[in-house]
């Protein structure tokens, strides 16, 4: 009997008329849109192949560090979700940083990047971790002077920003790697299939748990096309979680805005390929999916979720799993004599939001 009443939720699901599988997946298409298979049209920064190619070797170019051990890549890495798998990321001189890194892969998408949503776009974003000492530890002159030694990267420069006087800033650096990233999208997720009219895309746990999402509230902060990143939510709106994963010296937002109500406000994060990004929350302190699911049930919306609705929930989640993409790793053009030498001696240095 017992069996009997656990596994009901899911034989509705089974059991349920073809009237109520199309309103569920209309409402669903009401809501959320398909990741896009080309990038968006960005506002200043053409997306031509050689802007994209430049933009290819900056972010894997670990030369643009003090150290030449870290890049775009180190942190953000394509082939693992777009992120480290790191509670938060190691930088220069193994410093620890103070947020878990989110992914890269569909951040184009994203009203803002950061978890504070400090930068407006991702050729903001690309210039913070060049200069953070917790980062790659360089600055806009180093930067300058290494890519300016660099031949090939002149060359290349040049294609990307025809008709410039001088084509080689930080600035430029910054565009070439905001219209690669903008590139990195994941289309063909179970749920976007689901989306576009194949009602068979998904199992039944799984529109059993996109149900939940819609019927519990999660899409009030996790819609859109990325299903999150497009809003600023405090964490914790019924109960605050405890403080090894919400650190009460972190207040998110209000750093950016110096607004009372800001504090403890975070930008929503993409649930996109959310399966693949462990661990979670901006202090990368719970591992488990399943446990996420659970923390923002109590947290944000009050509810302590039974079992079959988490698991049924972070079944949906990794449905949202897209077609990861697939790069030939390049060959990164030599150094000269001109070009600054690595530093690799260890400083301390405080680690900021």
């Amino acid at each position: 009997m017992k069996k009997l009443l656990l596994a009901l939720p899911l034989m509705l699901v089974i059991g349920a008329s073809s009237v109520d599988q199309d309103e569920l997946m209309q409402r669903a298409q009401g809501l959320f849109k398909p990741i896009p298979t080309v990038p968006p049209k960005l506002e200043d920064t053409p997306l031509t192949p050689e802007m994209i190619e430049l933009g290819k070797l900056l972010y894997f170019e670990p030369r643009l560090s003090s150290s030449w051990l870290i890049s775009c890549n180190t942190c953000h890495n394509v082939g693992l979700g777009g992120v480290d798998l790191l509670e938060t990321s190691i930088g220069h001189g193994w410093q620890k940083g103070p947020r878990n890194a989110p992914t890269v892969l569909n951040a184009v998408l994203n009203i803002a990047q950061f978890w504070d949503g400090r930068a407006k776009d991702l050729e903001e974003q690309a210039m913070g971790p060049v200069q953070a000492a917790v980062e790659m530890n360089s600055n806009p002159e180093r930067a300058v002077a290494t890519l300016m030694s660099i031949p090939e990267y002149v060359e290349r420069f040049a294609a990307a920003f025809p008709g410039a006087d001088d084509p080689v800033t930080f600035g430029n650096m910054a565009k070439a790697i905001e219209a690669f990233e903008a590139t990195l999208l994941t289309p063909g997720a179970p749920f976007d299939r689901y989306l576009e009219g194949d009602r068979d895309a998904l199992r039944a746990d799984e529109k059993q748990g996109l149900r939940l999402f819609l019927e519990k509230g999660c899409s009030a902060c996790h819609g859109g096309i990325n299903m999150g990143g497009s809003g600023y939510f405090p964490f914790g709106v019924v109960e605050k979680p405890g403080a090894e994963i919400l650190p009460p010296d972190d207040k998110g937002r209000f750093a950016v805005t110096r607004t009372a109500s800001d504090e403890y406000v975070f930008k929503s994060p993409s649930l996109r390929n959310v399966a693949l990004t462990p661990p979670y929350f901006h202090s990368g302190k719970v591992w488990s999916l399943d446990q996420a699911v659970a923390i923002m049930g109590s947290s944000q919306l009050g509810q302590e979720l039974g079992d079959q609705e988490t698991q049924a929930l972070a079944a949906f989640l990794r449905a949202l799993t897209g077609k990861q993409p697939s790069l030939e790793y390049p060959v990164l053009p030599p150094q000269t004599a001109k070009t600054p030498l690595p530093d690799v001696e260890v400083r301390t240095a405080a680690a900021g939001p």
